[in-house]
C-alpha cells in the first residue's frame, strides 16, 4: 500500500473524493489515502504542502500557482473543476449599502493570506477601482471566523463560494452584494515534488480513480438530495450548482495560464509572467486504447 495524503475544503466540490473513499477504490488499488479537511482553505492547503503534511492537495486554481511562484515546492498534475468559482461578496446583514461601491475602504476578511478569499480581494479591486495597495485585511481562518469579524464590524466584506454561503444569507447573518466568476479553472490538484518523484505511479491510479468518480457524479440518482443533507444546503441550490460545474480530467493548457499571469501582473498580485514550466507535472497516463485498433482474439 502507498500512503497519499490528501486535503481539501469541506465542500460539495470534494465528495467525489469521500464517495470514492467509502467504496475503498483507492485501497483496491493499493493506495492508502488519507484525506483531511482543511476548512482553513487554500492558504493552510499551501502551507501544509510545503510543510510536507500533505502530499496532494484539491486547491483553488490562482492560490497554488501563486504559492508555486513563491517556492512551494509542488506541481500541479490536473486540472479538477474546470468550471470558474462563482464567489460571493458579502457583507453584514445590518449594512444599509446594497451594492459593493458603495463602500469607502472596507475591511476585507480573509482566511490566511495567500488564499482564495486573499486573492480575490485583488481583483474586487480592480472592478471598483480600488488602490490595491492600500487594501485592509482581517485574518479570519474560517468561515465561522468570518461570521464573527462581520458581525463583530472588524471586517466590512467577505469573499466565498456563493452557494456555501447561502445559508449564511438565508438566516439573514450576511448580504450578498455581488458574485464574482473567477476568469479561469476553479480546482487543480496539486502534488509536493517528493510526492511525485517517490509516489507517482500511485498518483496515475489515484487521478484515474477520482476521474471515474467526477464523470459519474452528476448521474449518482438523487445527487442533489445527497448533497443537499450533507452540506445543509437546499436542494434548488445544489440543482443550480450541478448545472453550472464541470469537472475535468485535463491538464492546464498554455492559453488559461496566460489569462492568469495576465490578471495577476495587472492586479499587482505578481510581477512577473508566470512560466508554464514552473506549474505543471504531466503524469504518465497510459493511453487508451482504440477500439478500431483493437483486434479480436481468434483462436
Amino acid at each position: 500500500m502507498t500512503t497519499i495524503n490528501i486535503g481539501g475544503v469541506p465542500e460539495h466540490f470534494n465528495l467525489p473524493w469521500h464517495l470514492a473513499i467509502e467504496d475503498n477504490a483507492f485501497a483496491k488499488a493499493g493506495i492508502n489515502l488519507i484525506w483531511q479537511d482543511i476548512p482553513e482553505g487554500t492558504g493552510r492547503m499551501c502551507q501544509s504542502l510545503r510543510d510536507g503534511e500533505l502530499d496532494v492537495a484539491c486547491i483553488l486554481t490562482d492560490g497554488i500557482i501563486k504559492d508555486i511562484t513563491a517556492g512551494n515546492p509542488s506541481k500541479i498534475i490536473q486540472v479538477y473543476v474546470e468550471s470558474p468559482l462563482l464567489w460571493g461578496v458579502h457583507a453584514p446583514a445590518s449594512l444599509i449599502a446594497e451594492d459593493t461601491a458603495q463602500l469607502k475602504d472596507p475591511v476585507i476578511a480573509i482566511s490566511r493570506y495567500g488564499s482564495g478569499s486573499h486573492l480575490m480581494s485583488y481583483l474586487l479591486a480592480k472592478r471598483h477601482d480600488w488602490n490595491p495597495e492600500t487594501l485592509k485585511f482581517e485574518l479570519v481562518n474560517t468561515l465561522d471566523g468570518a461570521v464573527k469579524a462581520l458581525s463583530a464590524d472588524q471586517a466590512q466584506l467577505f469573499m466565498w463560494e456563493r452557494y456555501m454561503t447561502q445559508p449564511y444569507v438565508d438566516q439573514g447573518i450576511f448580504k450578498r452584494l455581488e458574485t464574482v466568476a473567477t476568469p479561469w479553472p476553479s480546482f487543480v490538484v496539486a502534488a509536493t515534488t517528493n510526492c511525485i518523484k517517490e509516489k507517482e505511479e500511485a498518483l496515475v491510479k489515484m487521478m484515474q480513480i477520482i476521474n471515474k468518480y467526477t464523470a459519474d457524479f452528476k448521474e449518482i440518482p438523487s445527487i442533489d438530495r445527497t448533497i443537499a443533507s450533507h452540506y445543509d444546503l437546499q436542494v434548488g441550490d445544489v440543482q443550480q450548482w450541478l448545472l453550472r460545474t464541470e469537472f475535468s480530467t485535463d491538464q492546464l493548457d498554455e492559453k488559461t495560464i496566460k489569462k492568469i499571469s495576465e490578471q495577476f501582473m495587472n492586479v499587482g498580485i505578481s510581477q512577473e509572467p508566470i512560466q508554464q514550466d514552473d506549474l505543471l507535472h504531466y503524469l504518465p497516463f497510459p493511453e487508451e486504447e482504440d477500439e478500431d485498433d483493437v483486434k479480436p482474439d481468434i483462436q
